[in-house]
């Protein structure tokens, strides 16, 4: 503020003019008066009726509304606890301000007034409700950024996010590693000590990240099809299961289809680490049947699986995936008997990517038209099975876009999601709060410092993990691991 000169004071006619200045100044914020606007206020992102976790970053927003100045008035029980001013429509809120809401109002809904000066006037809009839940989530976010094409990238590498600010991290970047492709990134049981990820061409191998040490393994044997894929932890982290797929990538030359992926061969391998040793199912192993997309119970006692009748590449839309489970005894590391869980196929849709809820009382899977890789599916839906009555239902959180990769926090009362909602392009990450019984509350997307990053940023968010605390893994350790030899597994015939 520019300092007055006192003298000026002393001149008749000046301390008038600078009262109704000051006057002016006041009044300009007065909203106390503003009229009624009656309608609803278009807000982006949309974080408008949603459930917040109790730990999450700020929900900046712009107001998509025309005015000359904005006021943002947030509400716990009708006291106002803090307001924003914006002269474009930005609403920021300051971290400790945030973090006092996020406390004081834990449980409880919060409101916010949005009040917009238009030619000397105000207008306030409906009031903005969203409940702040006490269930926290995990702290951190896993996510792999890519061109959202896939087939050809520049730069590509797997980072990680604090939810409860608005910090990210790499944990690794192909920059450091030959310009390669990585992907496939696991964690266990939502654990940031245990970590996998794969490496492919230059620098190739699976890597194994466990308390603090990291080993490079090469997981294709001669009686497998290939390398070890879609990993997933057995809950007591003495094994890994993979699909191992023979893979047709195609193109497509029209607007609602861009890339298929298919799979010609397929089948579900188990990785012991202690033995470093891979093993097939003989139980599910088919020649007639391609299995994959593994999915261990949290318990350890099943493992849940997608398998669909093999047909000719030509025949591609005729590919659709059951959803099939196998017991397994952890005690003496054996598979049992095998149970068809759900016959999508009867019903003319594909499963893809179950994902068993920690209470192991749910799975979560998407169902699209034919195929497994759903994520180039416009069609693609999450749906959730009751795992006691089979009963199966779809969720409110879908969207007219794709739905796909998805994990629940180590609490089942998150869910974290892909979706192409925002543009049918771009695949951003959701979250959803669950109420244990399959509900789900209204999703909203990561939240962004500026909240415009989402029309700026020509990445998509690939395999959303949650995990509980920061991976301690960095580019520096995994780049000494990447010219060395890697563990060659062997093939035992096990199980």
């Amino acid at each position: 503020m520019e300092l007055i000169n006192i003298s000026i004071l002393k001149k008749p006619g000046w301390f008038i003019i600078i009262i109704v200045l000051i006057a002016i100044t006041s009044c300009s914020n007065d909203i106390s008066n503003c009229k009624n606007a009656d309608k609803d206020l278009l807000i982006y992102p949309d974080y408008s009726g949603i459930t917040v976790p109790c730990n999450m970053a700020p929900l900046n927003f712009v107001v998509k509304e025309s005015g000359d100045k904005y006021i943002a008035v947030y509400k716990l029980k009708e006291k106002e606890l803090f307001r924003i001013t914006s002269g474009d429509g930005v609403i920021s809120v300051p971290s400790g301000k945030w973090e006092d809401l996020l406390k004081e109002g834990n449980g409880q809904e919060f409101t916010i007034d949005i009040c917009i000066e238009k030619a000397g006037g105000w207008l306030k809009y409906n009031t903005i409700t969203n409940k702040i839940s006490a269930d926290s989530i995990d702290n951190y976010l896993v996510y792999r950024l890519i061109e959202p094409g896939f087939e050809t990238w520049n730069k590509m590498g797997i980072y990680q996010r604090c939810l409860n600010s608005f910090d990210e991290i790499p944990i690794m970047e192909n920059t450091m590693s030959g310009g390669n492709c990585m992907n496939c990134h696991s964690f266990s049981m939502n654990n940031n000590n245990t970590m996998l990820f794969h490496m492919r061409a230059e620098n190739s191998g699976t890597f194994i990240y466990k308390n603090g040490e990291l080993e490079k393994l090469d997981t294709k044997t001669d009686s497998t099809l290939g390398p070890g894929v879609y990993p997933s932890w057995s809950p007591d982290e003495k094994y890994v299961a993979f699909s191992t797929n023979r893979i047709v990538q195609t193109f497509h030359a029209i607007p609602d289809k861009k890339i298929e992926v298919m799979d010609t061969l397929s089948d579900v391998i188990v990785y012991n680490l202690k033995e470093h040793s891979i093993s097939t199912v003989a139980a599910i192993a088919s020649k007639g049947r391609l299995e994959t997309f593994p999915s261990w119970s949290p318990d350890g006692k099943s493992l849940y699986f997608c398998s669909a009748k093999s047909v000719s590449p030509k025949e591609y839309t005729n590919i659709r995936y059951d959803l099939l489970r196998i017991a397994f005894n952890p005690e003496k590391g054996s598979f049992g008997a095998v149970d068809t869980i759900y016959k999508a196929a009867e019903t003319g849709k594909s499963v893809s990517f179950p994902r068993v809820s920690p209470d192991g009382k749910r799975i979560m899977f998407c169902l699209s038209d034919y195929g497994n890789f759903s994520i180039w599916h416009p069609e693609s839906d999450l749906y959730l099975l009751d795992l006691e009555t089979r009963e199966i239902t779809k969720p409110n959180i879908n969207s007219g876009q794709t739905e796909s990769y998805h994990t629940w926090s180590s609490s089942g009362r998150w869910l974290v999601f892909s979706s192409r909602r925002l543009d049918g392009l771009y695949t951003r990450p959701y979250f959803s709060h669950s109420d244990n019984k399959g509900s789900f509350s209204k999703p909203f997307i990561l939240p962004q410092e500026d909240p415009l990053f989402y029309d700026r940023f020509l990445k998509s968010y690939n395999i959303p993990e949650l995990v509980k605390s920061k991976v301690e893994l960095d580019p520096r350790m995994i780049s000494e691991e990447l010219n060395k030899k890697p563990i060659k597994v062997k093939f035992s015939s096990k199980f």
